[in-house]
């Protein structure tokens, strides 16, 4: 049996999608899932199967629109490995995510589409913003003094945000350490 890490995009944000953790576990028992667990309430989902990491997606995001009210149009699904969610905190850009008291660093995983296709979305201000492409991420960092001068936001106007899922670096580091204890 594979453990993965699920993440689902666009749910409790912003007050739309409203998806109670304790439903969205026991809706992913039913449908086979082992050792389902749940990390906060913006869709960070662990568990165990022995599918494919496309098929346990293809499934989630076929029953997700039909348990909850949602907007089927912002719900995607991204299955990593234990090992693909290393690789991602392993191939970070040097000392990313070392200072979480002067920067605000966060992993943009994508879906759908790589690094290059993704990367025009993304406008930093210089002296404010970094950004780094990644291998199914990109790797997103504003400073913390200056983040409401920051121009990573204007990603999200971008259709291609429909094809991204962000996590802080704490959270994501967080997820890989609950993987680990499997």
């Amino acid at each position: 049996m594979n453990t993965y890490v699920v993440l689902l995009r666009g749910i409790n944000v912003g007050g739309k999608n409203k998806v109670s953790m304790a439903e969205l576990k026991k809706c992913l028992e039913e449908l086979g899932f082992a050792n389902v667990s749940t990390f906060i309430a913006s869709g960070n989902v662990i568990l165990q199967s022995d599918k494919r990491a496309e098929e346990i997606q293809r499934q989630i995001e076929t029953i997700l629109p039909k348990a909850f009210k949602l907007d089927s149009e912002l719900i995607k699904v991204l299955v990593l490995s234990q090992d693909q969610l290393q690789a991602v905190v392993d191939n970070r850009p040097a000392g990313f995510g070392d200072q979480p008291d002067q920067y605000h660093s966060d992993a943009i995983f994508l879906m759908g589409i790589d690094a290059a296709q993704a990367m025009p979305a993304f406008n930093p201000r210089e002296g404010v913003d970094k950004v780094w492409a990644g291998d199914g991420v990109i790797y997103s960092q504003r400073l913390s003094a200056l983040r409401t001068k920051s121009r990573l936001s204007t990603m999200m106007i971008s259709p291609l945000y429909k094809s991204m899922t962000i996590r802080s670096w704490s959270t994501t580091l967080k997820l890989l350490g609950l993987l680990s204890e499997r």
